[in-house]
């Protein structure tokens, strides 16, 4: 199966040795590995993960093991490596991916995938209750040395619970998570399961999160499935148009056109189901004409509320797709229209969406007599939160002297990178109000790290100003620390200024 963004080429390869691989004397100095990290997952669909690529690729969770230069096998024996190991941790990371001793051989993957693992029993079965059950168990073969096929998992993820069960490490990558999480999930290994959900978790946004809902559900991770939700609900139109969204399986489909909280437009929901069903009749063989996907969708068409579009989207769209019949357009068309309109088997009313909060840092707000001014100059104010947002816009302050309009451009940044912007206009009414300006998608805010909040106004400078700011706010369930920015060369700050508030949902 496609990945959401494709991976990384890689020509690492994690070779077999028959002979102390990961020992490495005391005055040597530590070299790097290469290790294989490819990913190819069986053509099971709904029985194996799907893999998937974030936008960025974090850094190991730990450093892979070091290849000292090492005699061949037929000098083993000679080689008192033994005598300089010092405790039971390194003698087992010796044995990882080693024949030396070995008594039982995997043969992982398929295809051209397919790898020759060799392993330990002992180690094995003390590891893990299915490894156990599979060596010392009942139906364990007694022979001196065992074969063992497993084709249905990645030989990079098989070596991954390996290197876990030997060395204690956890050692993962973007394009290997989510098969190491499978193989971690089929030998009962908890500790390593959990490395994985944490580092899903902390890669997760919207160009993923359909993706890892439905591996979610696949193992039953259900911390992992509430993340994905909470970033579908918020950014449902990013995650509804992802590459990933096509590759989910049809049961999430219908969790995700059930969802009352999705965030967007149903017109969006109604392209998105189209996409996804065309890439299905593809994966069927099928031609992707508007009957084969309608035959595909069967009653998912029904959790689709096109009564709640407007008229105009609906007959610029759906009415025009072929995938609708012609009696459900025509009785749409009436429901639109006519004072009197036949019974449907759509929703009528629109989904409720995400409770929107707004967090107000000002006790109180003022206006000066010599004027606000702005000048091309920037307010600015660096923020960050107790637990994962999504920050929907700004709400800012207008002039305190009639009706006024403002030109804005508004930024988020992270460590200095650019996580939202946008430009528009907005229009005050003279009240100390706050105005609300969006950007055209919430933006994810991660916790425990400071962003920077910053505007640039144009407009009428005999404008409110924010006055007994306060550096800690709780707001909901939220806990937001503000502290003054670098970046605000127009006198805003955590007392007095302008930003005074942020528009959010979680």
């Amino acid at each position: 199966m496609k990945s959401c963004i494709p991976a990384k080429d890689k020509e690492e390869e994690e070779m077999n040795q028959e002979v102390p691989q990961n020992f490495i004397p005391p005055c040597q100095p530590r070299m790097s590995a290469s290790h294989s990290a490819q990913s190819s997952y069986t053509n099971q669909r709904d029985s194996c993960p799907i893999s998937w690529q974030p936008t960025f690729l974090p850094t190991r969770n730990s450093t892979p093991p070091e290849t000292p230069t090492l005699p061949n096998a037929k000098l083993s024996e000679q080689h008192n490596w033994q005598a300089l190991v010092t405790n039971v941790h390194e003698r087992n990371a010796v044995m990882f991916n080693n024949s030396l001793m070995a008594d039982v051989f995997f043969t992982v993957g398929l295809g051209l995938n397919q790898k020759k693992i060799p392993g330990h029993k002992f180690i094995l079965g003390s590891g893990s209750s299915v490894f156990y059950a599979m060596l010392y168990g009942g139906l364990a073969e007694e022979v001196k040395i065992m074969e063992i096929s497993i084709p249905d998992v990645e030989p990079a993820a098989f070596l991954n619970l390996l290197r876990f069960l030997y060395c204690d490490e956890v050692w993962i990558e973007a394009d290997t998570v989510l098969a190491t999480l499978y193989a971690a999930k089929k030998y009962i290994v908890p500790r390593l399961a959990t490395a994985c959900v944490v580092y899903l978790e902390t890669s997760l946004s919207a160009k993923n999160a359909c993706v890892l809902l439905s591996q979610g559900r696949l193992f039953e991770e259900l911390e992992l499935m509430q993340r994905c939700w909470e970033v579908i609900d918020a950014q449902a139109e990013e995650s509804l148009t992802s590459e990933g969204f096509t590759d989910i399986d049809k049961r999430t489909l219908e969790t995700i056109l059930s969802r009352e909280t999705l965030n967007t437009k149903e017109l969006c929901v109604f392209n998105a189901v189209c996409r996804w069903a065309k890439a299905e009749c593809v994966r069927q063989e099928l031609s992707p004409t508007p009957q084969n996907q309608r035959r595909i969708l069967g009653d998912c068409i029904h959790l689709i509320r096109f009564p709640a579009m407007s008229l105009e989207d609906f007959a610029n769209g759906p009415a025009q797709s072929g995938v609708l019949t012609l009696q459900e357009c025509h009785d749409l068309f009436l429901h639109f229209t006519a004072q009197l309109s036949p019974k449907l088997p759509f929703k009528k009313i629109g989904r409720k969406g995400l409770t929107q909060y707004r967090v107000h840092r000002f006790q109180s707000s003022a206006y000066r007599s010599n004027q606000w001014r702005y000048r091309g100059r920037c307010d600015s104010i660096q923020f960050s939160v107790d637990r994962r947002i999504f920050i929907a816009g700004f709400g800012l302050y207008g002039s305190s002297n009639a009706t006024s309009e403002y030109k804005v451009k508004m930024e988020l940044k992270r460590n200095g990178v650019i996580e939202g912007v946008q430009s528009t206009k907005f229009l005050s009414d003279g009240s100390s109000n706050t105005f609300p300006v969006m950007f055209e998608s919430p933006v994810q805010i991660e916790p425990e790290t400071f962003y920077t909040a910053s505007v640039i106004l144009e407009g009428k400078e005999l404008s409110y100003f924010g006055q007994e700011g306060v550096a800690e706010l709780l707001c909901g369930k939220v806990t937001f620390q503000f502290q003054c920015s670098s970046d605000s060369t127009n006198g805003t700050g955590v007392q007095g200024g302008q930003i005074p508030e942020l528009i959010f949902y979680c």
